[in-house]
């Protein structure tokens, strides 16, 4: 593909090499019809700016927090904050600061704390992994207030405050789960669905997964399935799990909607009379202990140091390059088992 510099499209326009640079750059005033010239030739020729030069005539530095739940309480964070540390690296001579702040997943006042402190801060942007839906939406409204942009990953939230989106389309996310319970659970079974250490009225993504998960089996002719919905605390589980299991000798399917399904399985494995299937999420060195042993049959990996990695990356360009933030971008929704667990942890 040619290079074209200022001077070939101002030529190819018909117009100064002035006009070129004020339309390309966005500054000073074109008239309309020399400003319609120009972007038309430069759709046809595909022209991209030299980004890197632009960058490094950037003198002002932006600060991006981001808010994760710690990941020393709950081991699926980490590779989020992998993924920012990823992008620490990549953009740390840029002028771009990025700092990162931790909540208990478990806990709203530690949420609502944290992002306090953030916004005396006053950021230019911030990424949130909002698992409180209540306490998120106030949280987001100041930040708003204050001209913050504002991305989210892991789960989504439909306002209007919110920059974009990085994650799996979670409503599909369930519906896939209820696909692959349908292959290995014979009909006129009884299937569970277990949400684990997250308040159910407040969790989007337990929501989704769960109403995406019910509306795939409800589709499927003759199922006769039984379907039951269980809230567990974590605490709880080694004496509410056995109970359920010893009073129903049906169940023959769990949908773990988080990423400790390990912790259902290793109550499971000690029924060896049963023949339960379990699905559920996450490449955890535990899940994938016992999806090496056949345990747990499928996970769904959501490649939580892609959506952190990816939404700083859309942050950096555009205040940068000037980029425009996409409003939503899903990942592919990848199902593993013991087959091809090791293309993935190997990565």
């Amino acid at each position: 593909m040619k290079k074209y510099t200022i001077k070939d499209i101002a030529k190819l326009a018909g117009v100064s090499k002035g006009t070129v640079d004020r339309v390309i750059h966005k500054r000073g005033k074109v008239s309309k019809k020399a400003l319609d010239k120009v972007t038309k030739l430069l759709e046809e020729i595909d022209y991209q700016p030299n980004l890197i030069a632009r960058s490094l005539k950037n003198t002002k530095n932006y600060h991006i927090c981001v808010i994760q739940p710690n990941p020393e309480i709950d081991p699926y964070w980490q590779p989020c904050i992998d993924g920012v540390n990823q992008a620490i690296n990549e953009y740390k001579s840029f002028g771009i600061t990025i700092d990162s702040y931790f909540f208990n997943h478990a806990d709203t006042y530690s949420f609502l704390e944290v992002n306090k402190d953030v916004l005396k801060q006053q950021p230019d942007a911030v990424l949130i992994t909002p698992v409180f839906h209540k306490e998120s939406v106030e949280v987001i409204k100041k930040y708003n207030a204050n001209n913050i942009i504002v991305s989210t990953i892991n789960d989504p939230l439909e306002l209007n405050g919110i920059t974009n989106y990085v994650g799996q389309d979670l409503l599909q996310s369930g519906r896939i789960a209820a696909s692959l319970m349908e292959m290995i659970v014979p009909k006129n079974k009884e299937i569970i669905i277990i949400h684990l250490d997250e308040v159910f009225n407040n969790s989007i993504h337990m929501q989704l997964k769960e109403k995406g998960f019910k509306n795939y089996l409800e589709q499927v002719s003759n199922n006769n399935y039984t379907l039951k919905t269980y809230s567990f605390q974590q605490a709880d589980l080694d004496k509410e799990l056995p109970n359920l299991l010893n009073k129903s000798n049906n169940i023959s399917g769990v949908f773990v909607t988080t990423s400790k399904v390990y912790s259902v399985a290793k109550i499971i494995k000690n029924f060896t009379d049963l023949d339960i299937k379990i699905i559920g999420y996450d490449l955890l060195d535990e899940n994938i202990k016992y999806l090496k042993s056949n345990a747990i049959d499928f996970l769904i990996h959501q490649n939580p140091k892609h959506q952190s990695y990816l939404c700083i990356t859309q942050l950096a360009e555009h205040f940068l390059f000037d980029k425009k933030i996409p409003k939503q971008k899903l990942l592919p929704i990848d199902i593993v088992n013991s087959e091809n667990f090791d293309g993935y942890t190997n990565n």
